[in-house]
């Protein structure tokens, strides 16, 4: 395995990238799967490249070096009252801004708010060429060009490797509740989370275990507000609003994926509402195997155990840790990603889409 190179500024990070024929970013590990490349690919750490360079509360946009931890981030930003309403995951655990955005993952607050793409403004990366470039710009009403930003989440590195990031944020709501709601069996659930999702009630989170019979409900904003649409919920499903500090542990180990199983495999599934039934049954029949669906049942998650037998999947799938295709199920392409992975690194300085 090649050392990993460690640049400690922005122009280090441009002499690294020009340094070896191939490379690919890395941050803090926290989903190593994406970066397991072929050896003689160069890794090049960000984590050195810390801080947030601005920070603008009454604009609700900050930039941060890409290598800065998210929890760094949530303070800064929580200390004025606002946040990132995707709920960022892995934070805990250490994950870096730039990796969040390479991995592109947002955690229960995408339900109600859109994902990590929905909130970047801009980026400044090296591209193939060992070129320092910008795109976007760092205000929320910005219209100079196509929005290309975006296609750096869920780039896993591919396109470019991030140097700075520019977010726009929300203020944080005055306060929230988590209501356990009872269902029978997947059917159940799978029809509270449909129906839910439709309602006027503006959830924050919606979100169930496969292996438990029951939906967790989130909401958010003034507590009389909360009160009544509570009051409405419980109403038409039975269920119970959780204590605080179980709410707060509910959300923590769903943000850090400490359900799953330690040292095995991770996957995120592409899913549709229409398709949590199945996707639930699937997974009870796999051995050993743990399930999460978020989103209001618009992505599922699947957990083996390290050494089992790797299962078929017929959604689109990616693997965020343990041993596995990085694809292992179907895996659409589309000529766009594959134009601006021309654009941007026309030499295959980094990993190709399907390595």
């Amino acid at each position: 395995m090649t050392d990993t190179l460690n640049p400690t500024s922005v122009g280090e990070l441009v002499d690294a990238v020009r340094s070896a024929p191939r490379v690919i970013a890395v941050g803090a590990g926290t989903k190593p799967r994406l970066s397991t490349v072929r050896p003689d690919v160069v890794r090049v750490s960000t984590t050195q490249l810390r801080g947030i360079v601005e920070y603008e509360p009454s604009e609700f946009t900050f930039t941060a070096l890409a290598g800065t931890p998210l929890s760094e981030i949530q303070t800064a930003l929580a200390e004025r009252g606002q946040y990132l309403p995707f709920d960022p995951v892995f934070t805990r655990a250490g994950a870096t801004l730039g990796g969040a955005v390479a991995a592109g993952l947002s955690g229960p607050g995408r339900f109600r708010f859109g994902g990590m793409r929905d909130f970047i403004l801009g980026v400044r990366f090296i591209d193939g060429d060992g070129r320092l470039l910008r795109l976007g710009g760092k205000v929320v009403k910005n219209a100079a060009g196509f929005d290309l930003p975006k296609f750096f989440v869920g780039s896993l590195g591919r396109f470019g490797v991030l140097a700075e990031l520019t977010f726009k944020v929300f203020p944080q709501a005055a306060t929230s509740r988590t209501l356990r709601l009872s269902a029978k069996d997947t059917a159940a659930k799978a029809v509270i989370l449909s129906e839910a999702g439709r309602e006027r009630w503006e959830l924050d989170a919606l979100e169930t275990s496969v292996a438990e019979d029951a939906v967790f409900a989130r909401l958010a904003g003034p507590a009389a507000a909360l009160d009544v649409i509570t009051a409405e919920i419980l109403a038409r499903w039975p269920g119970t609003s959780l204590a605080p500090s179980d709410a707060a542990n509910l959300w923590g180990s769903v943000g850090e994926f400490s359900w799953a199983h330690e040292g095995g495999v991770l996957m995120k599934v592409v899913l549709s509402p229409s398709e949590v039934l199945e996707f639930s049954e699937y997974a009870h029949t796999l051995p050993g195997s743990r399930g999460w669906i978020g989103s209001g049942g618009n992505v599922g998650y699947l957990s083996m155990p390290a050494g089992m037998p790797l299962p078929a999947l017929r959604w689109p799938a990616l693997t965020l840790r343990g041993e596995a295709a990085l694809w292992p199920g179907a895996t659409p392409r589309f000529e766009i990603m594959q134009a601006i992975k021309t654009a941007l690194d026309p030499n295959n300085r980094f990993p190709g889409l399907d390595e």
